[in-house]
Order: C-alpha cells, then sequence, then structure tokens
C-alpha cells in the first residue's frame, strides 16, 4: 500500500543535493530573467519562485496555488504537502524527475519555468502525489476532495489510489483517466485523452500496469486488468483489450502487435505513430 523506496536511495547524498541545488538554482535563474522581461507578472515570479525556500517549498505553493478553492485554502494545502513529504522523500525526488522529464522530452519547453508555472499535467502528477499519500494515510475524503478539484483545474481525473513512477511526463493533460488499481511505472510519457480503464463492472484489481518507459499515444484507451510491457509503444488511438509484450509497438482498434525492436526507448523518443512500414502491414478492424 505504501510508495516503494525513492529511486535516490541508492546515490550518494552529496550528488543527490548536487543535483537540486543546481534545479533550484536554474528555476530562480530563469525567474529573475522572467521577471525582467515580463515585470506586469511579477507576483506570479515572486510569490512561486524568488520569494520561496527551497524546490520543494516552491512546488508545493505553485500547486496549492491552482487548486485552492473557497473550501480550502492554499496554506492547507502546502501544510498537507510539507506533511506528506517529511513522511516520504520520494515525493520531492518524484517531483525533481517529472519536471526534468518534461524538459527533455517536450520539444516545445525550453526552460524549467515553463512546467513548473504553466503546465499542467506537472501540476495534475504532483496533486496527485499528495492525493496518493493522503489516500492511503486515514484522509481519504481529503484525497477525494482534492481529486475532484484537480480533475476540475486541470482536466485529469486519476483516482488517487492509482500508482505512479518517477519520471511521468503528462503531455497536455488533458482528458487523461485513471482507474483506481492502475499502476503506472517509471519513466512513462502519457498524451492527452488516454484512457487506463475498466472493461466493465468487475471489482477488484480491474485496471491496466503500465511497464517502464511506455508511452501511449494521443486518444489511446487501455481497458481491463492487462500488463503494457516495459518500453513499449501504444500508438493514438489504440483501443488495447490485451496485454502488450515489451518493446512492442502495438496500434488499431483492437491493437495488435505490429512490430518489436528491442533497442526502443519510445518515451523519451515520443514517437507514438506509426512507420509507414508498419501500417502497410497493418489491417484495421472496427
Amino acid at each position: 500500500m505504501r510508495p516503494s523506496p525513492c529511486h535516490l536511495t541508492l546515490v550518494h547524498p552529496d550528488h543527490a543535493a548536487a543535483v537540486t541545488d543546481a534545479l533550484w538554482a536554474r528555476l530562480r535563474q530563469e525567474a529573475e530573467a522572467a521577471y525582467e522581461a515580463e515585470p506586469k507578472l511579477a507576483s506570479l515570479f515572486f510569490d512561486s519562485i524568488l520569494n520561496q525556500p527551497s524546490f520543494e517549498a516552491a512546488v508545493f505553493h505553485r500547486v496549492a496555488a491552482r487548486l485552492k478553492s473557497d473550501t480550502i485554502s492554499l496554506p492547507l494545502i502546502v501544510q498537507a504537502f510539507g506533511k506528506a513529504a517529511e513522511d516520504d522523500g520520494c515525493l520531492v525526488e518524484a517531483a525533481k524527475a517529472d519536471i526534468a522529464a518534461v524538459l527533455d522530452r517536450d520539444p516545445a519547453c525550453n526552460r524549467l519555468i515553463e512546467p513548473f508555472l504553466y503546465f499542467k499535467g506537472f501540476h495534475a502528477i504532483q496533486a496527485h502525489r499528495l492525493n496518493h499519500w493522503l489516500w492511503h494515510n486515514g484522509e481519504r475524503d481529503f484525497a477525494l476532495y482534492l481529486q475532484s478539484r484537480s480533475s476540475e483545474v486541470f482536466q485529469t481525473d486519476i483516482h488517487p489510489a492509482a500508482k505512479f513512477g518517477h519520471g511521468i511526463f503528462l503531455d497536455h493533460a488533458t482528458g487523461l483517466v485513471v482507474g483506481e488499481t492502475a499502476t503506472i511505472g517509471d519513466n512513462v510519457s502519457l498524451m492527452h485523452q488516454v484512457t487506463l480503464g475498466g472493461s466493465g463492472k468487475n471489482s477488484g484489481d480491474r485496471h491496466p500496469k503500465v511497464g517502464n518507459g511506455v508511452v501511449i499515444g494521443a486518444g489511446a484507451a487501455i481497458l481491463g486488468n492487462i500488463e503494457v510491457g516495459p518500453h513499449a509503444r501504444v500508438a493514438a488511438g489504440s483501443v488495447v483489450l490485451k496485454s502488450v509484450p515489451a518493446h512492442a509497438t502495438v496500434a488499431g482498434v483492437p491493437a495488435k502487435v505490429v512490430r518489436i525492436v528491442e533497442t526502443d526507448e519510445p518515451s523519451r523518443s515520443m514517437d507514438q505513430a506509426l512507420s509507414d512500414l508498419s501500417y502497410a502491414s497493418f489491417n484495421y478492424t472496427i
């Protein structure tokens, strides 16, 4: 029920601290440059970054600023983030991996400040990480409220119980649906309108298990308690009803395997389409 040990437990503490310091320094430098270019947004840059004491405090404040409402104030959400991070150090390390993933994989992103301040995919994932901790620590109504609020603000519907790995890139975010018993591994990239859902009214473990390094194209639906193997690629618009082998590309309605290339790193290449050769060898069925 608890998150797995964070990946940086195998990294020397001095190195982890150096990475954090470099990330935070770059984010502050970008905020200073942005303020010089757009002084009318001064309150955004100062409140979100320049007046914050650390990367994690800044993340908590920025996400809370977007989730706050007449029911739950910004300080209460920040307090919940702090409590979760104190109990589970992986929450902060995951946020670092997530923002690095956006910069690495999104060709439209050139600065850390962009996902940090503006990208609802990054914000939705951090909100879910808090909701997941709340769900497993006796605050399920708070988790469900924030999940509902996150759905309203970020246009994603992620059950608080769903398990997310590190280095998740949620591109555009709009329309993402992730069911209660779904799991998503490390370094996974998901486009908009992706559904990780059930296949009917089955109870219990009923949602997909997505392995490390997978990319899932826009509009794809993966339904039922099935596995998507590591480094697999699900083409845009596909409907996946059976488990997908590792390193396979699947496409169609219903989806079928069209190739297996074990050297692929699809979550980083972000290729969610099929080559002409693959299209030529595949017959779609509706």
